[in-house]
């Protein structure tokens, strides 16, 4: 599932890295932007999406916010398009993995 992904060119020693660890990824595939950077090795994307109200069949935008795994061979700040995959939990919160940066903010 993961050769999917181009492999990052920068090398690391983090074991939970998809690509240079152990971690293994299986489940959903989401695309969002990164709203904060400010943890150690973690990251919070936000996933927009469309919701339908049944009472009154409409569709309506909305958002959630998911901490994942950011590891160092891919190092995504603030701003950046991400893609993120479902992995076995991390810590209590993180249960995602950053897999590809695939736009960087402008500087």
């Amino acid at each position: 599932m993961l050769n999917l992904f181009p492999i990052p060119e920068q090398e690391c020693n983090d074991k939970n890295c998809p690509y240079h660890g152990k971690l293994r990824v299986h489940g959903r595939i989401l695309e969002g932007v990164v709203v904060s950077s400010k943890m150690q090795k973690t990251v919070v994307v936000k996933i927009d999406y469309i919701w339908r109200d049944k009472k009154y069949k409409r569709y309506e935008k909305r958002s959630s916010k998911i901490k994942a795994h950011n590891p160092p061979c891919l190092d995504a700040k603030e701003g950046d398009l991400v893609k993120i995959m479902e992995t076995r939990p991390i810590a209590k919160t993180v249960k995602f993995v950053v897999v590809q940066v695939l736009k960087r903010a402008e500087e």
